[in-house]
């Protein structure tokens, strides 16, 4: 702004500059890592609730608030998208291969009921209901996937189980034979069965569960032991 001085000559004041703004730019790396998660997740949610065929990426697209676009920049294709996001789940539900260690003792019986316990528990949770139904269905369009969530999932499980027999039939209490076989036999017996009665939507209470497994695991043992 300008003023008149004493000599009658114009004297121009300085004015403070304005603050900048902050522009907008592109979000940091772990903005877009969020987004990415978020995107993966709500995928999960509208697939395991509406179905692989029923979903479509308009609704995911709106759901996670994301234009279609910025969709298909992550994801070629819904395909690709339920393979990203299943794949995710997956690993998310797989349990770490030490907790599963933290369940061994030294008895053998106590040791194989506390891991039959958690991998039924473990597959028991809706998530993992819901996830097992879905990829059952789509197994014949995305077998990989099917055979990774087993592999996955079951692959730590069967390499404690595996060493836990080796040790026991090397200590003169058991004869399995193969112990890799074993493994993989002590989970069909014991814990696939109480599984797939969940999975259909029979839920078991906690007596009738604790029966099936105690039941199975003292087969199991039976056909085990060293005669």
């Amino acid at each position: 702004m300008a003023r008149p001085s004493l000599e009658g000559k114009t004297i121009r004041q300085k004015t403070q500059p304005e603050p900048a703004r902050p522009r907008a730019g592109r979000p940091t790396r772990a903005q877009q890592q969020q987004r990415v998660e978020e995107l993966l997740s709500v995928a999960l949610d509208t697939f395991l609730e509406r179905g692989f065929d029923q979903t479509t990426i308009e609704e995911i697209a709106t759901r996670v608030g994301m234009s279609k676009r910025t969709v298909y920049a992550y994801h070629d294709d819904k395909e690709a998208l339920f393979r990203a996001a299943v794949r995710r789940a997956i690993e998310a539900y797989t349990v770490p291969r030490e907790d599963i260690e933290a369940l061994v003792g030294d008895d053998l019986e106590a040791s194989l009921r506390a891991i039959a316990h958690q991998r039924v528990a473990n597959l028991s949770r809706p998530v993992s209901i819901k996830l097992q139904r879905i990829l059952a269905a789509q197994a014949y369009r995305f077998p990989e996937l099917f055979n990774a969530a087993f592999e996955e999932g079951a692959g730590p499980v069967v390499e404690v189980l595996r060493a836990l027999f080796a040790r026991h039939e090397a200590a003169g209490d058991i004869a399995v034979g193969d112990a890799q076989h074993a493994a993989a036999a002590f989970l069909s017996l014991v814990v696939g069965g109480p599984t797939r009665l969940i999975v259909a939507g029979n839920a078991l209470g906690k007596t009738e569960l604790d029966a099936r497994i105690d039941f199975g695991v003292r087969l199991f043992l039976r056909g085990a032991l060293r005669r």
